[in-house]
């Protein structure tokens, strides 16, 4: 089996079970707005292609784009003081990346939620483990654009060639495709096994402890 010496992962659905979060988060951008709540269900469908997306597909289809505009703003006011309360790092997933670190794995996160809420949520759940994190931003676009994958790897001194990118979503596996790196789909996270090999992922793996299966044994740094 390849080893590769940098992992990149998505962070809703791969190292955070963030829904709960989502789902009070976004009912509450709606109540506020006037507009009826969305299931548990419904919000899951709606995750993976950035907040903006979730909010599009969230109001009404009768909502204007002005009420659209407005629920976001209000949403990504809310984040920050409501959005990190349930969130949790899935079973087994900081050991795992710590003993990545350990190996001397470099490890970056890339994300389609909007950058400030990545730097957050990470700081909050998983402090002092990632070299590199990005969301989206002016200078990112959304995956599967390899644009930030790209950017990623690059800043963590890597190449797409000894790269594994994580995710749970066909998005994820897209964007890998896009770079020309490993994907590996988080069988864990919110869209499942058999959506993740339909997609194509190169491995699915179901607990985080299979990631270092495919990390080196040894700290390569020296």
């Amino acid at each position: 089996m390849p080893v590769y010496n940098t992992f990149v992962f998505d962070l809703d659905g791969t190292l955070l079970d963030t829904l709960p979060d989502l789902v009070e988060l976004t009912n509450e951008a709606l109540r506020e707005q006037g507009f009826p709540s969305r299931t548990r269900d419904e919000i899951h469908s709606f995750v993976g292609a950035g907040a903006e997306a979730l909010i599009r597909l969230a109001v009404p289809a009768t909502a204007t784009s002005e009420q659209a505009d407005a629920t976001m703003r209000r949403w990504k006011e809310l984040y920050p003081i409501i959005g990190n309360k349930l969130t949790r790092a899935y079973p087994h997933m900081v050991e795992t990346l710590q003993e990545l670190k350990g190996r001397g794995v470099r490890l970056g996160v890339l994300s389609n939620k909007f950058d400030a809420g990545v730097h957050d949520v990470i700081n909050l759940y998983l402090p002092d483990i990632f070299d590199v994190m990005h969301g989206e931003s002016e200078e990112i676009p959304r995956k599967p654009d390899p644009t930030g994958l790209l950017r990623t790897i690059a800043e963590l001194d890597s190449t797409p060639a000894q790269t594994v990118y994580v995710g749970d979503s066909g998005t994820d596996v897209a964007v890998s495709r896009n770079a020309g790196v490993f994907s590996l789909g988080a069988a864990w996270g919110y869209h499942g096994a058999a959506g993740l090999r339909k997609a194509g992922a190169d491995a699915v793996i179901e607990d985080p402890r299979e990631l270092l299966r495919f990390a080196p044994e040894y700290d390569y740094t020296g």
